[in-house]
Parts: structure tokens; sequence; C-alpha cells
């Protein structure tokens, strides 16, 4: 292929968007996305991720918003970046990818390229994507049309570690086509790019390490648990062991969103079918999925030992997103809190000035409060680490609470929890 790449963007949530802005700067870009609403807001320049700004959207010249397949034909590089969540019974839920490989492959011509960017499990894009796209576009794969695989890395929310300067995987179907990937990808990663041997290679670096992060928080809240049940101050003792040079610091916390707590069902999903059940991995996916009710638990504790009556007790929930200072609710962990903490009975108030409040009444029924009333709390759980929280400060959230009160601070922005 040594035509000129003109790109098509399929799906701007948290990764095309960024992904089409960023190529927008260097060629002209096409985004496309089945929902329509997204589309027409992304025209009138709101994202209601709240990872762009009006600016940020109105000032490319050579980016379009489109859910109209017929817009993208002109396009001869398609890069599918949709989402790849689980089930309810955590095996991987492909249908999105699956639709975007139907929507593409009726729309590819002879000599196109397919670049996906969605996490997978190995083999999941030569042994899923592309039968459908063969499928539906009649054309013979390595040979009327090609495949490349470079796995998103995007952190929303954090404005430090963008799309440009995080190294990228890259990784094509033949030896030319991965040439040709890496070489699109450098025009917009500034630090460069990593060019793996195959897709599968690719597909399986990216699932190792969102897995491996989930194993390392899932021991460090395993030592929250076993601590808080020796009465031993669990931050007093990260910090201690922290002092040794090759101690990773990580913090308890709820794992949620949509890679920590997803990929690794991914890997053990393909294991499985090879007949391995895996067993630190199930292991450490096991003691993150309940930690909500460890923290929960952990809340109605303190309150007790302050004698504060739990039943009808008024708590303020801080934060509802899967991680600090982003709109992402995506398998948020706070989930498991809120309905565990609902079975004492409690009265709930839930606050977080960074969510869309009817995302938030569709997923708790509720909507989230506004405005924060002093001296009205019986208890406040910080659970994300939002920086307008700091802001606050300390003395601010204190004097929303009853005289007698517990402020659980899981994220350790002002005590130790």
């Amino acid at each position: 292929m040594n035509k000129e790449l003109k790109l098509a963007i399929v799906g701007l949530g948290y990764v095309g968007l960024p992904l089409a802005l960023e190529f927008s700067k260097k060629k002209y870009v096409m985004g496309f996305d089945i929902n329509k609403k997204r589309v027409e807001e992304l025209n009138n320049g709101f994202d209601k991720n709240l990872e762009f700004s009006k600016k940020d959207l109105k000032s490319s010249k050579k980016l379009k918003f489109t859910s109209n397949k017929k817009d993208i034909k002109l396009a001869n590089c398609f890069i599918i970046c949709v989402p790849t969540p689980v089930d309810k019974i955590k095996k991987p839920d492909l249908r999105a990818l699956f639709k975007a490989s139907k929507i593409v492959g009726s729309t590819i011509k002879r000599g196109d390229l397919v670049i996906f960017e969605s996490t997978v499990y190995p083999g999941c894009t030569e042994e899923e994507c592309i039968p459908l796209i063969e499928k539906f576009s009649n054309l013979k794969f390595n040979k009327d049309f090609f495949c490349g695989y470079s796995p998103e890395r995007i952190n929303p929310g954090d404005k430090v570690h963008t799309i440009s300067k995080v190294k990228k995987i890259t990784s094509g179907s033949t030896p030319e086509i991965a040439d040709l990937v890496d070489n699109l990808y450098n025009k917009i990663i500034s630090v460069g790019t990593h060019k793996a041997p195959s897709i599968k290679v690719a597909e399986a670096a990216k699932i190792i390490e969102n897995t491996q992060r989930d194993l390392n928080i899932a021991f460090i809240n395993e030592l929250f648990i076993i601590f808080n049940k020796l009465n031993i101050d669990v931050k007093a003792v990260l910090d201690a062991a922290e002092s040794k040079w090759n101690f990773l610091p990580f913090k308890p916390g709820l794992v949620g969103g949509h890679c920590i707590g997803v990929d690794p069902y991914y890997l053990t999903h393909k294991s499985k079918s090879i007949n391995y059940k895996p067993k630190i991995i199930l292991a450490g996916r096991n003691i993150n999925d309940k930690m909500g009710d460890h923290v929960a638990q952990e809340l109605i504790t303190k309150m007790k030992k302050k004698n504060i009556k739990i039943k009808g007790s008024k708590i303020l929930i801080m934060g509802l997103t899967f991680k600090e200072n982003c709109a992402d609710t995506r398998n948020s962990g706070v989930k498991s809190v809120i309905k565990r903490l609902k079975k004492y009975q409690c009265k709930l108030d839930l606050y977080d000035p960074w969510v869309d409040r009817y995302d938030i009444k569709r997923i708790y029924n509720k909507f989230p409060i506004s405005i924060l009333r002093k001296k009205n709390y019986d208890s406040i759980l910080i659970a994300v680490g939002h920086k307008k929280f700091k802001k606050m400060g300390v003395k601010f959230i204190s004097s929303l609470c009853k005289k007698k009160h517990v402020l659980f601070d899981l994220k350790y922005l002002f005590c130790n929890g």
C-alpha cells in the first residue's frame, strides 16, 4: 500500500475522539459514530465526557463528525475504537466490536486497511473480527484488504499522559503493513512507538498491562482488609514500606472503569478456552470485585464505634466516577458500595461535580445533589479523589457533618481513612 491514507475513526468515545483530534492536526479525518446524539453534540462543540472543550472541538478544520455510513466510503484506512466491556457474568461483550466490524466490512474497498484499537483477548482480531469483515465485504484478508492492531492507552482525566505522550504499540497483518501502521502512528506520537512482531503479541501486551495493575491493587486491597481487622493504620504501614526504593507505591481503593476491572476477564476467558483456569488473576479480580462490600462494611464499623445509629443515618457519598478527575462512570466501584449501604437502610446523598446528572439518575434511580448543606450528615465517604474535593479542604467537608460523625477518606486526600 503506497497510497496516502485517508482516515475514518469508527467510535467517538473516550478513545476515538482524542485519536481523531490528534490525527486531524496532521491530515483530514472523518469521525464516525452510530450515536446520532453524540455526533450532534460534537458538531456543536460539546463533549459530554468533559475531556475536550468547545475550543478543542471547533479549532480542528480537518475533522468532520458524522453518523452517516456513506460519509466514510471515501476513506481507505478505518480505525475501530469501540468499547469492549464484559457482561453480567463477566464474559467478554463483543457486540459493539462485531457491529463496527460489520459496518466497516460493508464499506471497505479493495486495498483498504482496517486498524483495531479496542482491547480484546489474544486472537480475537484475526479469529473473530476479520472473518466478519470478509463476510460483509466479499474481500479476502491479506490479499484484498489488510489489518493492523494498535491497542489504546487512553487514561481518562489525565492531562499529562495525553495520547501523543504515551508510547504506542503497533502491529500489522504482514511485515509491510506493520511498517505502514507504525509509520502512521509515529506521525502523532511524540515519544515513539513499539512495533510488535504480530497482532496477537500486541493484543496480549495490552491485556497484561491492566491485569498486572489489577493484581497490584488487589494485593494492597487485601492488606487494607487485614490491617483494618488488626486495627493498624493502613496508610502508616504503606508510608513506612514505601521508604524502601523498590516497594511499589499502590494505594487501596475501588477498582472499576473500562480497562482494569474488565481486561483480566478477557485474558481468563481466553485461558479457559484452552483448558487452563487461571488462579492468581481470578483471585485478584475476586478481591477487587468485592472491595465495595469491604469499604461499606468498614464505614458501618466506624459508625458503630462512635455509637451512630445506622438505620436511617444520613451518609454523603463523594465521588461516583470510576476514577478521579473524569466524568466516566463506567463500571464504577462506588456502585457496589452504595448497593451494600442501602441494605443497612441508610439515607444516601450522592455528590460528584464531574458527572452527568441524568446518567446518575439512570444508574441509581436518583439525581445527585448539587448543593452541600452544613451539619447534615452522620457520615461522609470520600470514594473518589477528585482534585475539586481536595480544594474544598477537610475543614469545609467536615462542616457538612453533624457533631458526632465519621469522615471516611478512602482516597487519603486529607487523613488516614
